[in-house]
């Protein structure tokens, strides 16, 4: 039997205050490796004028002495853990567009067992779907509220598990500057979330349904079903024209901020339904419909609305009518790696398992109760407005969902290569002929091994994928000279992956040192921004043509987030042992070389599994 101690150092935040800091890089280490990162993408001139900005940088007296040791001091500050603790909330919470499809992501989950074999779904398939999905969630909750989850540990060294305090009851709310999060944990609300309410959207209504009995007791799956299927019976007429106020958090998020003051000053119950949705554990979306296939259920996923939606609440799980589900992520506090240790809990547990696990006991169906929100007609006319303009924005947007289901990691492996870095190099190769040349490309590296780690920027373009992509792409090349220009660009990628998980990274570094020049500027004698942030290296590396991002976990399908520019490819993938699932999103207007991109890739991944194979 295990000791009160061994449970102790065993429960879910036992080692957060144990973990080691994230290093703090040398002004001259981050210099250094920004110029060795960008060199590939730069002419000769560029890489010059580069070269002199980062000089005067670093004289002595320059402004990055300034600014760096500026940073210094703040993390070495009581109270502070890491020297991105500032860096995070801006990055997230100061960016000014509209987050829905922009910054939110998804997963599709796998499909629900027992496989459907009829034509059409039986009518309590959604339903069945969403209590499951309900009752595992409660029993997580229940879990974490007791540190009962074990810290995630990988190769040998134990993640931060901060993050999972933001999965239940919190939500982004809309600044005029930069936005907030309200949310458990915190001074204002000490300690896990007491809320025993999730909110249920049904054509554009919204109900508070309580999932745990007031006395802590989670709520059977059978009383989970019937509160449902009572929300149903209540919405199932559409809501009115201009009343789902979910459209509001689709919009840009100074202007979702004044039609929030907007709500409040209409009239005096909606700060009790804003409060309803705020302290919500987290949305349960029940659709109407079935998609057509799989592209158009991860499009729903990403960007589907019709007012059933509310973009700023940290977990919205999505049912459709056949039972195929998925989840919505506000990005703010949540990264994908603490998101799928959460689904892996939700699908990898069965529910018999989970409802006794929680408690869980029949109390009586729990009755849906309308959360109303009061309008008046400027008020009902943002909600039109919004309504339409976040489904013209959805319509600008190219979406395509590549499927590879004779390749995996375990055929990179068998081929003696990174599985990571085949596909990187993949899209690379793929890349210069959809669009005759390779571009910056942003991968998200996971660094929660560090207190309070979130993810590392690595930039993918090195000299030795340049050398590996002309090599493949030159007639007169032989194949010994493209398997060995292959492998010496596959090292690379793997030593750079590494250097980001140790925090040898430029990026965040160098852009944390702009932000702290723009709030303290005048008081440290910068007032002007330094000439690096407008070097043609700084503005090619982040100008991103691929932005790239993974999550293998064998209970998704997909995975999928919206382009970062007007003329980038997002990539999503779901890379396993035998599959291989990407979603790729991209502006309308350069919806083509998106296609053109996922049609080389196939051919590419044909290619490069033969260029290494035996003879």
């Amino acid at each position: 039997m295990k000791s009160r101690q061994d449970v102790a150092a065993g429960s879910t935040f036992a080692q957060e205050d144990s973990l080691p800091r994230v290093p703090l890089p040398t002004l001259e280490e981050s210099c250094e490796r920004f110029l060795a990162w960008c060199e590939p993408l730069l002419t000769a001139d560029e890489r010059a004028a580069t070269e002199a900005e980062v000089a005067a940088f670093l004289r002595p007296g320059g402004p990055g002495r300034t600014l760096q040791a500026a940073l210094a001091g703040y993390d070495t500050t009581d109270g502070v853990h890491s020297w991105l603790d500032t860096f995070w909330p801006y990055r997230y919470l100061g960016r000014r567009d509209r987050i829905a499809l922009n910054a939110n992501f998804f997963f599709l989950f796998r499909d629900p067992a027992p496989s459907r074999s009829q034509s059409s779904p039986p009518a309590s398939a959604a339903l069945d779907r969403a209590a499951v999905l309900i009752a595992g969630a409660v029993d997580y909750k229940r879990r974490l509220d007791r540190e009962t989850i074990p810290p995630v540990v990988q190769r040998g060294r134990p993640q931060s598990m901060e993050q999972n305090k933001f999965l239940f009851s919190t939500t982004r709310i809309p600044g005029t500057a930069q936005d907030t999060v309200r949310s458990p944990y915190t001074a204002a609300w000490p300690g896990p979330s007491d809320a025993r309410h999730i909110v249920v959207f049904h054509h554009g209504h919204l109900f508070r349904l309580d999932v745990i009995g007031p006395d802590g007791t989670p709520h059977s799956l059978d009383d989970l079903r019937a509160g449902l299927r009572a929300v149903q019976r209540a919405g199932a007429e559409p809501a009115a024209d201009g009343t789902s106020v979910g459209h509001l958090t689709t919009m840009a998020r100074a202007e979702w901020a004044t039609a929030r003051d907007s709500l409040l000053a209409c009239h005096p119950g909606n700060a009790a339904a804003l409060d309803t949705v705020e302290t919500a554990l987290f949305c349960v979306c029940l659709e109407d419909f079935a998609p057509a296939g799989t592209q158009e259920a991860c499009d729903e996923l990403l960007y589907g609305d019709r007012g059933n939606r509310w973009f700023d609440k940290a977990v919205s799980l999505i049912v459709f009518a056949d039972g195929r589900a998925g989840i919505n992520i506000e990005h703010c506090e949540l990264d994908g790696t603490t998101v799928l240790s959460f689904v892996d809990a939700l699908l990898g547990t069965s529910p018999d398992e989970q409802s006794p696990r929680s408690g869980a006991r029949t109390q009586g169906a729990p009755e849906p109760e309308p959360v109303t929100f009061t309008l008046d007609d400027t008020l009902r006319t943002q909600v039109r407005a919004a309504a339409d303009a976040f489904a013209a924005y959805g319509r600008d947007t190219a979406t395509r969902t590549v499927s590879f289901d004779d390749f995996g990691a375990d055929a990179a492996k068998a081929l003696g290569v990174s599985p990571d870095a085949f596909v990187q190099l993949a899209y690379q190769l793929a890349h210069q002929r959809a669009k005759g040349h390779i571009g910056a490309t942003y991968e998200s590296i996971a660094t929660r091994q560090w207190r309070r780690g979130r993810t590392e920027a690595m930039r993918v373009v090195t000299p030795e994928i340049q050398r590996f992509v002309t090599a493949m792409e030159d007639p007169a090349a032989d194949r010994d000279t493209r398997r060995a220009a292959f492998r010496a660009a596959a090292e690379q990628h793997v030593t750079r992956a590494k250097e980001c998980q140790a925090g040898q990274a430029p990026e965040q570094h160098l852009w944390e040192l702009e932000l702290i020049q723009r709030r303290r500027g005048p008081e440290l004698g910068l007032a002007e921004q330094p000439a690096l942030y407008r070097s043609p290296g700084w503005l090619t590396l982040r100008d991103d043509y691929l932005s790239t991002s993974s999550a293998p976990s064998v209970h998704i399908q997909y995975f999928g987030f919206g382009s970062t520019s007007s003329r980038c490819i997002g990539v999503a993938y779901v890379l396993l042992p035998d599959r291989f699932n990407l979603y790729l999103s991209t502006p309308l207007a350069v919806a083509d070389p998106m296609h053109a991109f996922a049609d080389h890739l196939r051919g590419a991944v044909t290619e490069l599994r033969t260029l290494l194979s035996a003879d």
